[in-house]
């Protein structure tokens, strides 16, 4: 259940970001390991003009790997292609569409370098996707990595899913837990509240910010959905799901020179005021 209502949470926020731009945008997927979105949004028919997607050369291998050996992966990419070059080796991918990138998110340079020669436009409304990503970097990465992005796009969005409320005892026993695993959440001290999460993408040039625990999506979802999840998933232990839910949480944040109205989306019942109301997401999830 908390992966569904992941899923549909982030999905509004992008599909919001595609409505108000027209699909005339592009998204940066930061960190995004096995996702399926590309395929989602191809399927709904809601390409922007270039997806791009970045993580470290070894993920990107094992992804690039996987969609040369798997034809359902392979034939949309080739479906959205448009002329004759279409670049794929080991490391990285790059067609009209969609573009893969073997990159280090902690070193930002590098970063923009790699994704201008894959066709990244700084003009372009840009949509930046991080899902449990910064939480794995120090502060000032994740702040330069933010900056970076804030600095580059004049008109931008970035999502952020990750931990929140993590100075309690609940959040103290994830931590532990994780670092039994050898798991070291390096910037677990920016998730101490829903305000130090907004207030970071506020301190590093983001213009509005907003941020809601998963408890608060959950509720928000439509019930008829909910209904069915949750017989499909019998839930027995209700006060510990709910505690989960909310030591984790979607932020967002924009600037919007062009007022394209990014600065408005709020969260409602069932979806946003601003876009997509009533969309159906996938809730097929492929973990990062």
């Amino acid at each position: 259940m908390s992966y569904y209502a992941r899923v549909h949470g982030v999905s509004y926020l992008i599909k919001a970001f595609l409505d108000k731009t027209e699909c005339n945008c592009q998204i940066v997927n930061l960190g995004a390991g096995m996702d399926t979105l590309f395929w989602r949004l191809k399927d709904e028919n809601l390409l922007p003009r270039k997806y791009f997607e970045v993580d470290f050369p070894m993920i990107v291998a094992r992804k690039i790997h996987n969609i040369k050996s798997k034809p359902p992966l392979s034939k949309p990419i080739m479906e959205s292609h448009s002329g004759d070059s279409l670049l794929i080796d080991s490391h990285s991918l790059d067609s009209s569409r969609y573009s893969i990138v073997g990159a280090d998110l902690r070193f930002s340079s590098e970063l923009e370098e790699k994704l201008k020669k894959h066709g990244l436009d700084v003009l372009l409304p840009t949509l930046l996707v991080a899902e449990c990503v910064l939480v794995y970097m120090t502060p000032q990465q994740s702040a330069d990595l933010l900056r970076w992005a804030a600095s580059t796009f004049p008109v931008a969005m970035v999502i952020n899913y990750e931990q929140v409320n993590m100075g309690d005892r609940f959040g103290q026993i994830m931590i532990e837990n994780l670092q039994r695993r050898h798991c070291n959440l390096a910037g677990v001290e920016l998730c101490s509240s829903l305000h130090s999460q907004r207030e970071r993408l506020l301190a590093n040039g983001w213009e509005d910010a907003r941020a809601i625990d998963m408890m608060q999506v959950y509720s928000f979802l439509p019930q008829a959905d909910v209904k069915r999840i949750e017989a499909l998933e019998f839930l027995d232990e209700k006060e510990l799901f709910e505690q989960l839910m909310q030591h984790y949480c979607i932020c967002w944040a924009s600037k919007d020179s062009s007022s394209l109205g990014l600065i408005w989306m709020k969260w409602h019942r069932g979806g946003f005021s601003s876009a997509v109301q009533g969309c159906h997401c996938w809730v097929l999830w492929e973990g990062k």
